[in-house]
């Protein structure tokens, strides 16, 4: 059974969530959970949330235990770009745009098949 759960507008950008976003795909969520505050980067922090919401989701809709899940898939897409603008040099102004993401982590209780070797 599969649940998920989504983090909308996340202040940051999606390119820097993806990087740790690739770090816990296929992982069982307990041991992501344990990984998870190890990282460094705001990023973290904003899916360990996540994936929280996630497995907690599941343990309440489906009764199933944390220990069986497995992150099946953690989606990054890319949300509304707050539209600033910086005073430049004889009166002018440089666009610049403060990006945000949307976070969707996928858990399931069914095994994660590996891909075949051809």
């Amino acid at each position: 059974m599969q649940t998920h759960s989504i983090y909308k507008y996340a202040r940051m950008s999606p390119r820097k969530v993806r990087d740790v976003a690739r770090e816990i795909q296929g992982r069982n969520a307990a041991e992501a959970l344990q990984l998870l505050p190890l990282i460094p980067r705001k990023a973290a922090g904003l899916i360990e949330k996540t994936l929280r919401s996630a497995v907690a989701n599941a343990e309440t809709q489906h009764n199933i235990a944390a220990e069986e899940l497995t992150v099946r898939s953690v989606v990054v897409g890319e949300g509304p770009a707050l539209r600033r603008f910086r005073p430049a040099a004889r009166g002018s102004a440089h666009p610049y745009r403060k990006r945000t993401s949307h976070i969707r982590v996928v858990v399931s209780d069914e095994p994660v098949s590996s891909p075949a070797n051809d």
